[in-house]
């Protein structure tokens, strides 16, 4: 007798455990009864009419992101793909209109993201595309916010994470910018370049003005010396003239013998005056004239002394 209730026993346990349910933290679980909305629970243990209440669903209550890939072209006629990441969350107090309005949120949040970017971007070049995408994703985060608030969403931030434009486009636009970056260089190459040749322009200014201000130093001491050394021979009886001729060969024989102690020296001394070629070629005719006759005269006494 007792085995035959055994069966209803074990039904009625499940039956009785299945009107226990657990809702798990910023989760919500929709009631139905007999297929009509009953109530929403919230998270914690919970308990529903077996075999007539049911969970239609759970709706998570945390933040999602969305990530919608979208390709537009800009007002400079050039195609980008844009990556905008939307994210949102159902608000708590509207899972009945977030479970019950949509059956495909995320169909209907990109729908809006294609719709505001392709309105967006073709009034802006490439340039302001890069420049001005915080624009682009509070325009998206407006729209949205207007339109899924209505279906119980809440649009935390939309953001632009990508912008990617054809390879070639690129490509282009690495060169321009290589290209600018050489020109500043070769600017500032061209800046260093003067001004070394300006620093080193005043240094030679600067080395000349010394030198001469040396060479201007050392004739006003030569000067000076000469003038003691007329005032020197005066005092012997030696008239101006006279010492300023003995100064000049002195001077001379002076240069002969520094000349004579370079032993390394490729100094010829020539005279310079007009007439002086004139005088080195008759003496060199000369010269050679005495030793011909020097010759013939040592010929004729070793002749002589043959005899």
């Amino acid at each position: 007798m007792s085995f035959a209730f055994i069966p209803f026993i074990v039904i009625g346990l499940f039956i009785f455990i299945s009107s226990f349910f657990v809702v798990k933290q910023q989760t919500a679980a929709i009631i139905e009864r007999f297929g009509k909305f009953q109530s929403i629970r919230q998270s914690g243990l919970q308990l529903k009419i077996p075999l007539v209440d049911k969970i239609a669903g759970r709706l998570s209550l945390k933040i999602q992101q969305l990530d919608v890939i979208i390709e537009t072209k800009t007002l400079d006629d050039v195609f980008v793909r844009l990556k905008v990441s939307v994210q949102y969350k159902v608000i708590s107090q509207k899972v009945y209109d977030a479970f019950y309005k949509l059956d495909y949120p995320h169909d209907q949040i990109t729908s809006y993201v294609f719709d505001v970017v392709r309105a967006e971007v073709p009034k802006m070049k490439l340039d302001d595309v890069f420049v001005k995408k915080d624009d682009i994703a509070l325009a998206v985060k407006a729209e949205l916010n207007d339109a899924m608030s209505d279906y119980g969403f809440d649009i935390i931030k939309t953001l632009v994470t990508d912008i990617d434009p054809d390879a070639q486009v690129k490509e282009a636009m690495n060169r321009i910018n290589a290209s600018e970056r050489e020109k500043i260089a070769a600017q500032f190459e061209g800046d260093a370049a003067r001004i070394l040749i300006v620093e080193k322009a005043k240094a030679e200014a600067e080395s000349k003005r010394l030198q001469g201000q040396g060479i201007a130093d050392q004739r006003r001491e030569i000067a000076r010396g000469l003038e003691e050394s007329v005032e020197v021979l005066n005092r012997v009886g030696i008239n101006s003239q006279e010492a300023s001729a003995l100064i000049v060969v002195t001077q001379h024989y002076d240069t002969l013998q520094s000349l004579g102690e370079e032993t390394n020296s490729n100094l010829i001394l020539l005279p310079n005056a007009p007439q002086a070629g004139s005088n080195m070629l008759n003496d060199m005719v000369a010269s050679f004239a005495a030793s011909n006759q020097i010759g013939e005269a040592m010929k004729e006494a070793r002749e002589k002394k043959k005899e």
